[in-house]
């Protein structure tokens, strides 16, 4: 059982190579779980086949979900006052190709987030 989550966060290459690996696991434990013996015994190449392409289609499923929560997340960040410029740089791609991928996301003319003063306490 994994320990309490780490305080400090993974750089970008550590990140990514702990979301593969958890990912790949991921895959695996869910062909496994949705792999039907064959009616008839089958060859190798043929298992392997099947395989290969039941794994393709679990890993084509988390690419969607996994595009839904990043357009879950960048209309938080816009909520949160974020432009397009910072909602580009989160996901690794222009100004431009953020505005391309969430077209009317920012309302205001600028694409810059609105600076909010934080309330004081009294």
């Amino acid at each position: 059982m994994p320990g309490p989550p780490s305080t400090s966060r993974p750089a970008g290459g550590e990140t990514a190579a702990l979301v593969t690996q958890v990912v790949d696991e991921l895959t695996r434990r869910l062909t496994q779980e949705t792999a039907h013996p064959p009616a008839e015994p089958i060859d190798k190449a043929d298992e392997s086949r099947r395989h290969a392409l039941l794994r393709l289609r679990v890993l084509a499923n988390v690419k969607q979900a996994v595009r839904r929560l990043e357009d879950q997340a960048a209309h938080a960040a816009a909520a949160s006052g974020a432009g397009y410029p910072e909602i580009g740089q989160a996901v690794g791609m222009s100004r431009q190709g953020a505005r391309r991928r969430w077209p009317g996301l920012i309302t205001n003319s600028t694409d810059h987030p609105t600076h909010r003063p934080t309330p004081r306490s009294s």
